[in-house]
């Protein structure tokens, strides 16, 4: 079974295109073209199904015009309107050692200054000029941190922590 942890959402289907069973995603990540992948994660009813890519195109930086194999009409494709879109992590693993925000989403943040785990990146925040990850503290308190590459101080994808330098007053003692 695939687990939410094997995974991370890069989009959500919009509105079906044309009437050969093409959708149109609405992506925040477009790891599908730079990965060799021959399959999306789609969320049907609660569940994760794989959907094989029959092909895609760009129709801009955030929209990608899909066919999925075996859906081959708009009312098959439109069944498929609202629901995420995932793509596997061990697929980037594999294939690259970048890690993009998307990924990030899920991972335990720690403070390197006290050791202390502050809680889970919910979200990564990319509309301010600064990016920042959105964190339900471990008290159930959601914070903003800059992502600045310069506190950083150690990603391990492995075990899916962040380890960084958070700006003193960002989390109440």
């Amino acid at each position: 079974m695939i687990t939410r942890e094997s995974v991370f959402k890069i989009g959500t289907i919009g509105r079906i295109h044309g009437v050969k069973g093409e959708v149109a995603i609405h992506i925040t990540d477009d790891v599908f073209d730079r990965v060799d992948a021959e399959y999306l994660l789609v969320e049907v009813e609660g569940l994760l199904v794989p959907f094989f890519m029959e092909e895609y195109r760009f129709k801009s930086d955030t929209t990608v015009l899909m066919k999925f194999c075996d859906i081959d009409d708009a009312d098959r494709a439109s069944s498929l309107t609202g629901c995420d879109v995932y793509f596997p992590r061990n697929l980037v693993e594999e294939s690259s050692d970048e890690l993009t925000w998307n990924e990030m989403v899920g991972f335990t943040l720690i403070d390197s200054n006290t050791h202390q785990v502050v809680g889970e990146i919910a979200h990564v925040d990319l509309t301010t000029i600064n990016t920042l990850f959105e964190v339900n503290t471990t008290d159930g308190n959601p914070i903003l941190i800059p992502a600045a590459d310069e506190l950083v101080d150690d990603v391990d994808r492995k075990n899916r922590t962040i380890t960084m330098r958070v700006p003193e007053g960002l989390i109440e003692d």
